[in-house]
């Protein structure tokens, strides 16, 4: 397949207009009707650095078990798209402050064609910062205080409806939270669903204080790590200090260095059963994330 047609393929990803996300309530549907899957892979090494040059030969992709035919397949570094969702519920107390540094590291580590967007979320999801390649940040930020109930469900909803519009292949959610939830209308599992239909890889920051019991943390740190696991991306446990700038300087630049890998499956049965990925690379002592599946489209 030629690079020209293989970029088509992704534009009409992109641009489907079929695509819709709604977030009302928990029963609305969620629905993406397009034939072409796209996957956004990094690959690591035993050291967890990101590998790059791998040819197409080396990759091959399954969708419940069966080998699928690749479409189109780019290694070059590309612009990012990403949305940073800061929680600001009254749960998120005194770590407010923390959460705003951990997305002006972020900001720091972008390139001139990346593009990333601020929203924060409690009793609503306000817009902080509009999408921009800009390493500043908006002085509204620095007034956001902890407060209200927490929509981290609708929040990371409305980021895949935000960046559903965007041209850019390679999508990222970047969830600053302690991982509860008290007030979605969406389920985590229609939030998870939302993401995966823009290709949007989460990166989940545990930002849970140490005063939290310990039944609660593990069920949020386990809602936290399954947004991240299901869709490629990476759970961050501890933030602060040194770790923390080192996972945000290691995101941006895995964003830039992914492979993006496009197939169009070989079931195109519509039920909206869930739809499980692998792709495998034929290199010893490397290691793939991207996302491990997908719901595929449901007739009305």
């Amino acid at each position: 397949m030629t690079r020209r047609f293989g970029s088509l393929l992704f534009a009409l990803f992109t641009f489907l207009p079929a695509l819709t996300i709604q977030a009302q309530n928990d029963d609305d549907v969620i629905t993406v009707d397009s034939s072409i899957v796209v996957l956004n892979a990094t690959i690591t090494d035993t050291a967890g650095k990101a590998v790059r040059g791998l040819d197409r030969k080396f990759f091959s992709v399954f969708e419940d078990g069966q080998e699928q035919k690749i479409a189109s397949f780019e290694t070059e570094e590309t612009p990012f798209a990403a949305v940073i969702l800061l929680d600001t519920s009254g749960s998120m107390e005194e770590r407010v402050s923390l959460a705003r540094s951990a997305a002006i590291q972020f900001l720091d580590g972008l390139r001139a064609n990346d593009n990333a967007a601020i929203y924060n979320f409690d009793s609503k999801i306000d817009e902080v910062q509009g999408f921009s390649s800009t390493r500043d940040i908006n002085d509204h930020v620095f007034d956001l205080k902890a407060r209200g109930m927490t929509l981290l469900n609708d929040a990371i909803a409305k980021a895949a409806q935000v960046l559903s519009k965007r041209p850019e292949k390679r999508r990222a959610i970047i969830v600053l939270s302690d991982g509860a939830d008290t007030m979605s209308k969406l389920s985590s599992e229609k939030a998870l669903k939302a993401a995966l239909l823009v290709s949007a890889t989460i990166y989940s920051v545990d930002m849970a204080g140490v005063d939290t019991g310990i039944a609660e943390r593990m069920q949020n740190r386990g809602v936290l790590k399954n947004f991240a696991d299901k869709t490629g991306g990476r759970y961050i446990e501890t933030p602060g200090g040194a770790a923390m700038r080192d996972a945000f300087k290691q995101i941006v630049e895995e964003l830039g260095q992914q492979y993006t890998i496009a197939y169009q499956p070989s079931n195109q049965t519509k039920d909206g059963k869930w739809r499980a990925i692998e792709l495998r690379v034929s290199r010893a002592n490397l290691a793939v994330r991207t996302r491990k599946g997908y719901n595929a489209p449901k007739l009305k």
